[in-house]
């Protein structure tokens, strides 16, 4: 893995990891349990397929399992959204971690981007 893999699977591993510890809070301070499964899941998943790019079995594949980490990215960021909305989280718990996703999906994007480009 290159350089720029290793600092994107530590960024969304850094990031599964706040997801986890968010969706601890959300069960157990704000009894807060569809949502926070939704988020868990999908926040968790960016990093799993983006591990699973790493060793894809062609070009077609990574590109594949890189796209499927943003749909995952941008779902993350709407539970984010949507609990700000309802209140579960303070601006300030919102800010940091939405602005932590908001950075892997500018990333996602952009990989995918310049990856189909150069197919």
């Amino acid at each position: 893995m290159s350089d720029f893999g290793d600092i994107m699977q530590d960024k969304c591993l850094n990031f599964a990891v706040r997801v986890v510890n968010l969706c601890d809070f959300l069960n157990k301070e704000k009894s807060e349990f569809k949502i926070a499964d939704q988020l868990y899941r999908s926040g968790t998943s960016i990093g799993a397929n983006y591990s699973e790019a790493q060793c894809a079995i062609s070009k077609n594949d990574f590109i594949a399992k890189v796209y499927i980490s943003l749909k995952e990215c941008n779902e993350s960021l709407f539970w984010l959204q949507l609990l700000r909305r309802t209140n579960k989280l303070t601006p300030s718990q919102f800010d940091s971690i939405y602005q932590d996703c908001e950075e892997l999906k500018r990333l996602l994007t952009t990989i995918t981007k310049s990856s189909r480009k150069n197919l």
